[in-house]
C-alpha cells in the first residue's frame, strides 16, 4: 500500500534546480534508499518529503493528503507525530542531557515529563546508550550521539523515519552498527523509512534503491539492486 507520493516535484534555490519533476511512491512498511552523487538533490527531495520544506511545483501526499499545501505549524506538528527526522550530525541540543534530547519530541507534544523520561530511557536502552542518559553530547562519542538521535527520531513511534546520511560522520564499523539497529528497529515497529546515503553498503540495507541525478530519477537501471540473502536487506 502506498502511504507517501511524490508527484512532478520541481525545487529550486534561485536559479539552481534542485529537483526536476521528481515523482516517487513509498509504501508502508518499506526502507527506501535514496542514493546519488553529490548535489544531486538527495537531501532536498527528503527535506520536502518531511514537509520541512514546500516543492515549487508538484506535491507531496502522505495518506492521501496535500500536505505540501499545509501551513508550517501544520506540517511541525506532522514531524513531531507521524514523522521522524534523523540528521546525519544527530543536531542534538547541546545544553540538553541524552535523556533529555530524546524525551524532548514527546515533551513538544504535551506527554508528561515523567512519561516523557520513562520512554526516552526505554529507548536509550534499545539502542544500547543507556550508560549515556545523563551525559550531554559534548561528553559522548560520534556513535553514541548518533545513537541518541536516532533513539529521538523513533521515541515517538513514527509512521516514517527520514534520514539523511545518518552514518556519514561516523566510521564504516559504527556507522554500521547504528544502521543496523535502525533497519531493526525500524522493521519491529513497521515504521516506513526514506534513508539519503551516497554509499552502496548503506543503501544495500533498503528494501529498495531510487539514484537521483542532476535533481531527477535516474530510470537507466545503473545501481539498483536486490536484497543479498543473508545479508543487509
Amino acid at each position: 500500500m502506498t502511504h507517501l507520493e511524490a508527484r512532478g516535484m520541481v525545487k529550486a534555490y534561485g536559479r539552481t534546480p534542485a529537483l526536476r519533476g521528481v515523482t516517487l511512491d513509498v509504501a508502508e512498511g518499506e526502507i527506501v534508499a535514496v542514493t546519488g552523487p553529490s548535489g544531486c538533490g538527495k537531501s532536498t527531495l527528503l527535506h520536502c518529503l518531511a514537509g520541512i520544506l514546500r516543492p515549487d511545483a508538484g506535491q507531496v501526499t502522505w495518506r492521501g493528503e496535500r500536505i505540501d499545501t499545509w501551513s508550517e505549524a501544520a506540517r511541525s506538528r506532522l514531524r513531531r507525530t507521524e514523522f521522524g527526522v534523523l540528521f546525519q550530525f544527530g543536531q542534538l541540543v547541546a545544553e540538553l542531557t541524552a535523556a533529555e534530547n530524546v524525551a524532548l519530541p514527546l515533551l513538544l507534544a504535551g506527554t508528561g515529563r515523567r512519561e516523557a523520561r520513562a520512554a526516552a530511557l526505554t529507548w536509550l536502552e534499545r539502542l544500547g546508550v543507556a550508560e549515556v542518559a545523563d551525559v550531554r553530547p559534548g561528553e559522548m562519542s560520534g556513535g553514541q550521539q548518533q545513537r541518541c538521535a536516532t533513539a529521538r527520531a523513533l521515541v515517538t513511534e513514527p509512521r516514517v523515519l527520514f534520514a539523511d546520511e545518518p552514518t556519514g560522520a561516523l566510521d564504516t564499523l559504527t556507522g554500521e552498527q547504528v544502521l543496523t539497529q535502525l533497519v531493526r528497529l525500524a522493521r519491529d515497529q513497521h515504521t516506513t523509512v526514506v534513508l539519503i546515503t551516497h554509499e552502496p553498503r548503506i543503501a544495500a540495507y533498503a528494501d529498495r534503491e531510487v539514484t537521483l541525478r542532476d535533481g531527477a530519477v535516474d530510470h537507466s537501471g545503473l545501481g539498483l539492486h536486490a536484497p543479498v540473502p543473508g545479508g543487509p536487506r
